[in-house]
């Protein structure tokens, strides 16, 4: 398969998913053509300094020809101990140990001498200066929960809090406007994002209803507590309306895990795309309608399949159907983030052909 290396870097990178793939951890052998299907990428550099702009899936995808079996070998060779991150000047070497290829780092001369000298790479997080140290992706690739809504499972939308009414007995509500808030608030002032449910989400395989779409309409902040609450919206994309509900501004995303096959064979589907846009690609976050009742968790990899479409086959003779369905395409990767029963945030880390929404997704060969 065609893999494009260092693709689509972006810059300004923070610490809210510092280690959704923490492939910067480890000192593992790493040996082409061993351990099944992990091998090194064969244009894999012998030395590499780490750039301000890299993240770790692009420098793992630099030494493998999978990227996320990084922390699979790590765990082969659990000898590693050192806590520390990977950070802009550093040097990954590719050494040879007993005839097994290892990954170190040489640490630039200012960490260096904070840390003592070289040392290997490490599958923990360091607690300080985490906001200087490589990271798997962008910050603003997760901002899309922020920004442009989410899916909300149908158990989880009646649990929320939502606009009772519109002070002064408005219809709708813009930025610089109060309204009137019921629902568990937690007793805080604090920040909530305002969504409006929007068109339920079918599972394509029984045709249920699974989830609705959380369109974003904006932002406010609880000025008064009570019930009624008084929520004062600082800014908004859209009216807000009466019945609109309310999400907390924080998503509770792990900072440590690892990726890896799913225990159980999955075969599901994209069935959304957040910020509704038609091409999927690199860095997009989509839903899938499998979930932990089907065994993912965060960290699952799956390959994403372009469904075969079906042809009219001029050609065929005899009792041959002339209606013949393609073979199903691969056409990325993608990796499981957030997990609800029915239904899964995943993040597209590799595209190298289109993908779409039906697209299917199954466990990697």
């Amino acid at each position: 398969m065609n893999r494009s290396l260092l693709s689509n870097r972006s810059n300004g990178f923070a610490l809210l998913i510092c280690v959704i793939l923490l492939m910067a951890g480890t000192g593992a052998a790493v040996m082409a053509q061993t351990n099944g299907n992990i091998e090194l990428n064969p244009q894999h550099p012998e030395r590499y300094t780490v750039q301000r702009d890299d993240t770790l899936w692009d420098i793992s995808a630099l030494f493998l020809r999978d990227p996320w079996f990084w922390p699979e070998i790590w765990q082969v060779n659990p000898q590693v101990e050192n806590p520390h991150l990977i950070y802009p000047g550093d040097v990954l070497n590719l050494v040879y140990i007993e005839g097994q290829p290892k990954i170190q780092v040489q640490r630039s001369a200012d960490r260096a001498s904070e840390s003592g000298g070289d040392e290997r790479l490490s599958p923990r997080i360091r607690t300080e200066d985490l906001d200087e140290a490589i990271t798997t992706i962008p910050f603003d690739v997760i901002g899309a929960f922020l920004s442009k809504g989410s899916v909300l499972e149908r158990d989880e939308i009646a649990k929320l809090p939502y606009i009772a009414a519109i002070r002064e007995g408005h219809l709708a509500a813009a930025a610089g406007n109060d309204v009137y808030v019921r629902g568990d608030l937690d007793g805080v002032q604090e920040g909530y994002s305002v969504v409006h449910i929007g068109e339920a989400l079918i599972d394509p395989d029984d045709q249920q209803i699974i989830g609705y779409q959380g369109i974003f309409v904006g932002e406010g902040v609880i000025s008064r507590t009570g019930d009624p609450s008084t929520l004062h919206l600082v800014k908004t994309q859209r009216e807000a309306l009466q019945g609109d509900r309310l999400l907390k501004q924080t998503f509770n995303i792990p900072l440590q895990f690892f990726p890896k096959a799913p225990d159980n064979q999955i075969d599901g589907r994209i069935i959304h795309v957040l910020g509704g846009t038609s091409e999927i690609g690199q860095y997009n976050i989509v839903v899938l309608n499998r979930g932990t009742k089907h065994g993912l968790d965060a960290g699952h990899v799956l390959t994403v399949w372009q469904a075969g479409q079906y042809i009219q086959d001029r050609y065929a003779g005899g009792d041959r159907s002339s209606k013949v369905r393609l073979p199903d395409e691969e056409a990325g990767t993608l990796m499981i983030f957030k997990t609800y029963d029915r239904i899964s945030y995943a993040l597209i880390m590799e595209a190298v052909t289109e993908i779409h929404l039906l697209d299917k997704v199954r466990n990697p060969i």
